[in-house]
């Protein structure tokens, strides 16, 4: 199992700026992707950004061009750089990893709040 600890959420106004952090623990050599996603009240978990294999990135379409996944190895920390925000971009942001047999771990999740 990963065990995974999100930070770096917060309020934010509109056109501003944060970075969502994940730290991963455990059996982190089993990962094969990572990624973030987004909820809201009401709707499906969707996904915002992925990383598979360490070089294939995915973007929803609503973020692209405005946020960028990152990771670093060497600390087993992913990072979502989320610019130009929207208040529909208001949401709890969880990060999760993909290991072998359909596994997936989820982080507790962070709430992102951007106003108006």
């Amino acid at each position: 199992q990963v065990q995974l600890v999100e930070s770096g959420g917060g309020l934010v106004q509109a056109g501003g700026s944060l970075r969502l952090s994940c730290a991963a623990s455990g059996n982190t050599n089993s990962i094969r992707a990572m990624g973030w996603y987004r909820q809201v009240p009401g709707k499906q978990r969707e996904l915002v950004a992925r990383i598979t294999g360490g070089t294939s990135i995915n973007y929803a379409d609503s973020v692209r061009g405005r946020f960028t996944i990152t990771s670093d190895n060497a600390k087993n920390t992913m990072y979502l750089q989320m610019n130009s925000l929207k208040p529909e971009d208001t949401a709890v942001y969880y990060c999760a990893v993909d290991r072998p047999f359909g596994l997936r771990d989820w982080g507790q999740g962070t709430q992102v709040t951007v106003s108006s």
